[in-house]
């Protein structure tokens, strides 16, 4: 496996090395060793599986509030798809800054987005799957969102957004009482 820095700090894209046959390929998604220099003693006690149809929809921009905040790692099991995360820990200098990588089925590679990130996606194929591992549990009590419109992020969707969620387009505009958060 191969660790490959973003602009953001923590924020790093994997590309992991498919064995391939005639009977198709073989491809490691995790292994603890491995992944000691992301983070000694990873554990994933949630593991979800997203299955998104139409092109450009999106799910996003969602968070976990401490003492619920959680790491995740992200492949693209079907499909195609433009992942973000965006810096919302207090204090970072990249704070409020988004980097996006496109992740595929083809492609051996995963993103690890770590604890004060907000994460989305929009569909670039008609169906998406994605396979995520979360260092903790979801809590809806420290639930967290960002709107994926949002001027002061200014995300750079790569098509128009064809569907979303009640949930994602209500959520609120950042404004100066969004400091971020805090370990």
């Amino acid at each position: 496996m191969r660790v490959h820095p973003t602009p953001l700090d923590g924020l790093m894209v994997l590309e992991t090395a498919p064995v391939r046959d005639k009977r198709g390929r073989f491809v490691r998604v995790f292994c603890e060793q491995e992944c000691a220099e992301l983070r000694p003693d990873l554990h994933w006690p949630q593991i979800n599986l997203s299955r998104t149809t139409g092109r450009g929809s999106l799910r996003g921009m969602h968070f976990q509030y401490p003492p619920a905040a959680e790491a995740k790692l992200i492949r693209c099991l079907r499909g195609r798809v433009f992942d973000v995360a965006v810096d919302v820990r207090a204090g970072s200098p990249t704070f409020l800054r988004w980097h996006g990588v496109e992740l595929d089925e083809e492609r051996p590679q995963q993103i690890f987005i770590p604890e004060g990130f907000a994460h989305g996606f929009q569909t670039l194929t008609e169906e998406v799957e994605l396979l995520y591992l979360h260092t903790a549990s979801w809590s809806r009590e420290h639930e967290g969102r960002l709107r994926y419109d949002d001027p002061a992020l200014a995300i750079g969707w790569p098509l128009p957004v064809t569907q979303v969620s009640d949930k994602d387009r209500a959520a609120p505009l950042l404004g100066h009482e969004f400091t971020g958060v805090r370990p």
